[in-house]
């Protein structure tokens, strides 16, 4: 049964997929004939152990993870690793120094947390604003730093790598908290990956890391248990109890990528969806201005202004847009205007109901 829904463009925790919703609804009470819920189950039954390893192979499937890297049901958000890297990582080398490439405000916030354990080297110029990705040929990267950083989709700013950066065999470390399965991804190329799930693949509470495993076992002194990425390996995730729930929902819509094609397809819908928007944009004469660079413009999160930052306007666009049953399509409080966030679970049907109404309120007011 379809349920008439409101459109949710909001950046995370975002909109889930309808039939995961529906599936986890029937499942609340009684899961596969438990009699229990997943909410109620023991994280050390054999019930749960099967959702552990189930929602697990979906992920090396879908990501081709090859067999010497190890995946990590986390607590603690992507913050949570802008502590967990350093400390885990630092220790690779004697200088205790790291890379990092900041061309967002997350990024930002991961290298300020990093030099509380080390020497962090930013690769590039400062940017005066965050909207592009300064051309590699001007970073100066340290051959002998522990690993390079970077954020793969900067969900505030809406500024997003189409290449893997290079590293000249240092260790490569991303957060994709908010592109993280839309679109294929060369682990092979990383030493480590993390990603919260309430973007694009479940709901708040789980951080997905993807570590590979000569990198285990270099932890700094202080580094807290519950960050150590080896204890954590040797423990199946289950050092202490895991974001249950929360691991049963990324499962669900693990799947629901599987079904729908895997990262590839996904991939074409999402370049798809950003088009219908940036085109509207970029044919409005100025009343919509995306500020980011049109190379390193986002697929996951839009960020425009309206009518030259005319805030009145903005307001009025974003009352309309809720009385079209569209919400969270607000800008970040650090730089105002409108953000979409096209996420894996917003539609095609959904996109084209933001494109629609944009190209009304253009009619009506330029």
């Amino acid at each position: 049964m379809e349920h008439k829904r409101t459109i949710n463009f909001g950046p995370g925790p975002a909109k889930l997929p309808q039939s995961v919703l529906l599936q986890a609804q029937k499942e609340l009470m009684d899961y596969s004939g438990t009699g229990i819920s997943v909410l109620e189950m023991s994280h050390r039954s054999s019930d749960f152990s099967k959702i552990m390893s189930t929602t697990q192979d979906h992920l090396r499937g879908l990501l081709n993870i090859p067999d010497n890297y190890k995946v990590l049901f986390l607590q603690g958000g992507g913050c949570g690793q802008f502590s967990g890297v350093p400390l885990n990582l630092l220790g690779l080398k004697e200088d205790k120094c790291a890379d990092y490439i900041v061309t967002g405000m997350w990024s930002g916030k991961a290298a300020k947390e990093a030099e509380k354990y080390g020497k962090v080297n930013i690769v590039h110029p400062k940017l005066d604003s965050y909207t592009k990705i300064p051309d590699p040929s001007s970073w100066t990267l340290n051959p002998s730093a522990s690993y390079v950083y970077y954020c793969s989709n900067e969900t505030v700013d809406g500024v997003e790598f189409d290449f893997t950066p290079e590293t000249n065999g240092v260790v490569l470390v991303s957060d994709m908290s908010s592109n993280f399965l839309s679109r294929p991804v060369d682990v092979s190329k990383f030493g480590l990956i993390y990603a919260g799930a309430q973007k694009n693949v479940g709901c708040a509470g789980v951080t997905v890391v993807i570590v590979r495993e000569d990198l285990l076992g270099h932890a700094l002194k202080v580094c807290p248990n519950i960050l150590d990425y080896k204890v954590q390996a040797g423990m199946n995730s289950l050092y202490n109890t895991p974001p249950s729930f929360s691991i049963y929902i990324m499962g669900l819509v693990l799947e629901w990528i599987k079904d729908n094609g895997g990262t590839a397809a996904v991939e074409t819908l999402n370049k798809q969806k950003a088009s219908l928007i940036y085109d509207i944009i970029d044919a409005s004469n100025g009343f919509y201005t995306c500020p980011v660079e049109m190379a390193c413009r986002s697929r996951m999160n839009i960020p425009f202004r309206l009518n030259n930052k005319d805030e009145a306007l903005e307001k009025q666009f974003l009352d309309g847009a809720s009385k079209r049953g569209m919400i969270s399509l607000k800008g970040h409080r650090s730089v105002g205007g409108i953000r979409a966030s096209l996420y894996n679970a917003v539609t095609l049907e959904d996109t084209e109901a933001l494109a629609s109404y944009m190209k009304e309120f253009l009619s009506e007011h330029q």
